[in-house]
């Protein structure tokens, strides 16, 4: 081989390795890499809807996008997460407006005794109220979709048939749900949900009121093998992404976002219904576990009792100039519609 020629083969080798790294590292570059941030531990409900969104968006955007998930607390905890967000700490969050009581005032009435009757209801609405609203107190965060859990229901450690039954009993319970336990004539009893197998177990409570897929995703039907179906409030949760973040994205990317906001608060409420589902046959099958159900008259009893809530709400919103009875209005027409289309 002559010199001159070995140098030309020598040159086209240097210039191909050279275009490789090149496209290695602007395909690295393109790369968007974000973090999701929630505070319950990875079996929960609302981290697999965390997981699901990471996926569908990697795929739908060819891999562009890359989501690291942080489940348990890792990144950030329940009541620092959307100013977490906002500062940067995460580029997105999940947790539950209710637990900043006074923050979200408008959305406020997604958590009362409104009579949902399922996740997949009551996040389609939620949703739709958000969109139509988009209340100031969310001006800081972009927010990419909402959802709520399954309707309250008492799991316990006795059985409670009725409210005679129901009167006294220390049962765990915070905020919105506490307050409906004791228009129950329940003693609600505030703590983490961490801290409530001991307390069980301790007796410091009698059960606990919660959406029902945890009886199987925390295993709470080893230790409450009776569950009293109280159609209780749920509780909305709130996805959202730092605005700086979120204005950076190219707009492909933002497209895959917004397309996917509506798919994924029906998927997850839906999602939920049917862990719930699950978990009850589950409870039966291993536990035993047996569900009662209160009388009309009981029912219908409880929510007069609990409708103070409600008015205090529409007392709040009035007083700070928002529009609550027409939010309201609008949350039972919509709850309406979407019984019919996901059914009771």
């Amino acid at each position: 081989m002559k010199r001159k020629q070995f140098f030309k083969i020598l040159g086209v080798l240097f210039l191909a390795v050279a275009l490789t790294i090149s496209v290695s590292t602007v395909s690295r570059a393109a790369t968007i890499k974000l973090s999701y941030a929630f505070f319950a531990p990875s079996r929960s409900f609302p981290a697999a809807q965390m997981e699901r969104w990471a996926k569908e968006v990697a795929k739908r955007t060819n891999g562009k996008v890359k989501v690291s998930t942080y489940p348990g607390g890792t990144l950030l905890g329940a009541k620092n997460m959307f100013d977490g967000v906002i500062s940067g700490i995460a580029d997105i969050g999940c947790s539950c407006p209710p637990y900043m009581p006074g923050r979200f005032p408008l959305m406020e009435a997604v958590d009362l005794p409104v009579g949902f009757t399922s996740a997949a209801v009551a996040s389609a609405v939620t949703w739709d109220l958000y969109k139509k609203y988009r209340p100031a107190s969310f001006s800081k965060l972009k927010v990419l979709t909402m959802f709520t859990c399954s309707p309250g229901q008492i799991m316990s450690k006795v059985p409670l048939k009725s409210l005679k039954d129901l009167k006294g009993v220390e049962i765990r319970g915070t905020g919105i749900s506490g307050k409906y336990l004791k228009a129950a004539g329940v003693t609600p009893v505030a703590m983490p949900m961490s801290s409530v197998p001991e307390s069980l177990q301790k007796g410091v409570v009698k059960g606990l009121i919660s959406s029902i897929e945890v009886m199987k995703d925390f295993n709470f039907a080893s230790l409450c093998q009776n569950v009293t179906l109280m159609g209780g409030p749920t509780t909305s949760f709130a996805v959202v992404m730092n605005k700086k973040k979120w204005n950076s994205l190219p707009d492909d990317v933002k497209k895959v976002i917004n397309d996917l906001s509506d798919e994924q608060c029906y998927w997850t409420g839906k999602m939920e219904d049917a862990r719930g589902e699950k978990a009850i046959a589950w409870a039966k099958k291993k536990y035993k576990v047996k569900i009662y159900k209160l009388t009309a008259k009981e029912y219908k009893a409880i929510n007069s009792k609990a409708h103070v809530m409600i008015d205090k709400y529409l007392a709040k919103t009035k007083k700070a100039g928002l529009p609550g009875k027409k939010f309201l209005d609008d949350l039972y027409a919509l709850k309406a519609k979407y019984e019919k289309k996901f059914g009771k």
